[in-house]
């Protein structure tokens, strides 16, 4: 179960006009007291800034972000961000790396948010640009955990969004809630086993890539058999071999909409080995709208979750429209019902999956 905060945030006035705060990394940050000029740096950076509906401060974005923007509800809702200079390549390859400190310069903000950096590099860099550098987190990398509550609440003291940073979290807690009145008194033996593939990690993969731990299966109470395959030292990604996931043969499948693509071009070459998996031959494989893009799609992950939940316990959500679910969650969290876009591109959420009718 989810807890609003998994640290205890400390901020205490500074001298002139600033604030310190302690960051996700537990490093100590000094900033301006009332930031007006901020940029985003990493996977999932901006979208937390969004949900905050704190984009007029940002003054730069990376070009990682001007590449398909279809999976993002974030840069669907808010289209102004486009036109902002380019601050650094971003992307999987720059996780942890040291940023374009020119073209950081070159927007000149007052303070910087960034995901995915160790103490070491933050601290370097904030001492190279004068800058002050705040480290964000969702937790473990493509894993949506308390840590995104924690982060949501920093930033919202350091905006000046508290109220809006709780709101998100009472939201997020009030859909989790509603899930399990739904599904949390299900019996083990109503349970179709689950699996997801084609989830995104550092960027698109077939049908072998899921997730050990996968919230909108986790928030439904249901089996994902992809919890104990494989070694945990990669943490929740996990790639399952086709020989295991035949071995798996699930009842259900649902394909995430980052890999669908990828998934669909590897059924048309190999159709008998999906013929050979009970869901396939069920016709009980489902898409999903993408789950990661660029880490964890928050609201798109909640829009999942009731997808699958009306999917393999139908009963429990007769009263669920899944568009106009997925549009509330966006409107709620990006200012936008930017589900038509979405579905524009990966399809309706929970429909049977095209290529294997």
């Amino acid at each position: 179960m989810l807890v609003l905060l998994s640290v205890v945030l400390f901020c205490v006035p500074a001298m002139g006009g600033e604030r310190t705060v302690t960051d996700l990394v537990g490093r100590t940050v000094t900033v301006p007291e009332k930031p007006e000029r901020i940029i985003c740096i990493g996977p999932g950076a901006l979208r937390l800034i969004v949900y905050l509906q704190a984009q007029d401060v940002v003054v730069g974005v990376e070009s990682m972000e001007l590449r398909e923007p279809d999976g993002r509800p974030y840069w669907l809702a808010q289209p102004q961000l486009k036109t902002l200079p380019v601050i650094g390549p971003g992307g999987p390859g720059a996780i942890n790396k040291k940023p374009d400190m020119e073209a950081v310069l070159r927007v000149a903000p007052d303070l910087i948010f960034v995901t995915y950096m160790n103490r070491s590099l933050a601290d370097e860099v904030a001492t190279t640009l004068n800058i002050p550098v705040a480290v964000l987190s969702y937790g473990e990398l493509a894993v949506f955990d308390t840590a995104v509550y924690t982060s949501l609440h920093l930033v919202g003291t350091l905006l000046e969004r508290e109220e809006r940073a709780e709101a998100i979290v009472t939201y997020l807690e009030g859909l989790r809630q509603d899930l399990d009145r739904r599904t949390g008194a299900i019996s083990e033996d109503a349970k179709p086993r689950a699996y997801v593939g084609g989830i995104g990690y550092r960027g698109s993969h077939g049908i072998e890539s899921t997730q050990r731990q996968y919230i909108p299966l986790d928030w439904n109470h249901a089996v994902n058999l992809a919890r104990n395959v494989g070694s945990t030292a990669g943490g929740s990604h996990v790639v399952v071999d086709k020989e295991a996931l035949l071995g798996l043969n699930p009842d259900v499948i649902f394909i995430d909409g980052g890999g669908l693509a990828l998934v669909a071009e590897d059924y048309r070459k190999k159709p008998d080995f999906y013929q050979v998996l009970k869901a396939f031959r069920e016709k009980r494989v489902f898409t999903l709208l993408p789950f990661n893009f660029y880490t964890t799609n928050i609201g798109t992950a909640m829009a999942d979750a009731y997808a699958i939940g009306k999917t393999i316990y139908p009963q429990h959500f007769s009263d669920v429209d899944l568009f106009a679910k997925a549009d509330a969650i966006y409107t709620f969290l990006v200012g936008k019902p930017v589900y038509a876009q979405m579905a524009a591109v990966y399809g309706p959420i929970g429909q049977a999956a095209a290529f294997s009718r």
